[in-house]
């Protein structure tokens, strides 16, 4: 399936390494390489750690396609009535290409 539906709209992606990047996707290519504009990382606490989850700038945020697990549209309504510091989760694991 091409991404090319999701340009210029707001997309979370996980990537291998089990980060959430949440930005308007500007570019991508054959190879899932993405290009993110005012790119945001979401570290979400667990809910016996006692700490907020936490919303990071990234900005211009490029990634890898070997990277990226998945990538999905945001709906923005929903997206913004949620209040990111108080959602707590358990980290998501890593990934191995095989």
């Amino acid at each position: 399936m091409s991404l090319n539906s999701y340009l210029n709209k707001k997309v979370c992606v996980i990537t291998s390494d089990g980060r959430t990047l949440v930005g308007t996707l500007i570019s991508c290519d054959q190879n899932t390489n993405l290009v993110l504009q005012n790119t945001i990382e979401r570290i979400i606490a667990t809910a016996d750690s006692g700490e907020k989850s936490s919303q990071t700038e990234q900005g211009l945020y490029m990634i890898r396609g070997d990277s990226v697990v998945v990538c999905g549209e945001v709906d923005e309504e929903i997206d913004a009535s949620i209040n990111w510091e108080e959602v707590k989760g358990e980290g998501i694991g890593g990934t191995k290409h095989v």
